[in-house]
């Protein structure tokens, strides 16, 4: 399921809780980050045996466009989390709604 970006905005200006995965390279991710733990997609696979979240809890995956994130996605579910989301457009989305 895709989490638009007014949505993310809006939960994290309430200052939610929330588990923020972002997949982006490294490089991208000291760039312009939100603050979620960073997991470049290439690592997701073996990361997953060490996460310390429940299979249900909410995760909010985000790349730069929404592809690789899509990918992440598809790898938890298979892996049996129940409850991920894919930030739809990327976080270029989201910081498109900072700039307005």
């Amino acid at each position: 399921m895709d989490i638009s970006a007014r949505e993310l905005k809006d939960r994290l200006e309430q200052k939610e809780a929330l588990n923020i995965i972002d997949v982006r390279d490294l490089m991208e991710f000291q760039t312009y980050n939100i603050g979620g733990r960073h997991i470049p997609l290439g690592k997701l696979a073996q990361e997953i045996e060490e996460f310390d979240f429940e299979k249900d809890d909410e995760l909010i995956l985000i790349c730069a466009h929404g592809v690789r994130s899509r990918t992440a996605v598809n790898l938890l579910e298979q892996s049996g989390f129940s409850n991920v989301r894919n930030l739809k457009g990327g976080i270029l989305s989201l910081r498109k709604l900072n700039e307005l």
